[in-house]
């Protein structure tokens, strides 16, 4: 995500008048009509400027690293903490296992599909479990009827 290289001998001057990191806030912050950055926080550690806070959208987000970079005295800012909705969900994006679905054949029982999907009979119980809105009896299944077969833990 990211720390970007910027002159630091070149920019906008800011600094100089107190609180660095505030004087870099503040200038993000005028920078738009309507701040489009929730929670936003600045801090200036030597030439490094980190900036958190949840941007509206990718563009914004790196027009914030450019005001925050083209301010004389900075050489990089770390916006590894600053995000986007689309980085949120990219972060909580999990490899999610398709499911299996499985339509019952004539002469199928819950023990054979267990043999051919977890190569032992006795763990249908796992697969009635899934079920329970499907399979109202263990001993009940029908052909034609779609079963989701769950994934062992």
């Amino acid at each position: 995500m990211g720390i970007f290289s910027f002159l630091s001998d070149a920019g906008k001057k800011v600094f100089g008048h107190g609180d660095e990191s505030e004087a870099i806030k503040k200038e993000i912050e005028t920078s738009f009509k309507d701040l489009p950055v929730d929670g936003l926080v600045t801090q200036v550690d030597g030439n490094t400027v980190t900036i958190a806070g949840l941007a509206r959208d990718i563009a914004t987000r790196e027009k914030v690293i450019l005001i925050a970079g083209n301010i004389e005295g900075v050489a990089s800012v770390n916006a590894d903490q600053l995000l986007t909705p689309e980085i949120v969900a990219a972060t909580n994006t999990r490899d999610i296992p398709e499911p299996v679905f499985y339509a019952i054949k004539k002469g199928d029982t819950l023990w054979g599909i267990s043999e051919d999907f977890y190569k032992d009979g006795s763990k249908y119980p796992k697969i009635v479990e899934a079920n329970l809105e499907v399979i109202k009896d263990a001993n009940k299944i029908y052909p034609g009827q779609s079963i989701r077969i769950p994934a062992l833990a």
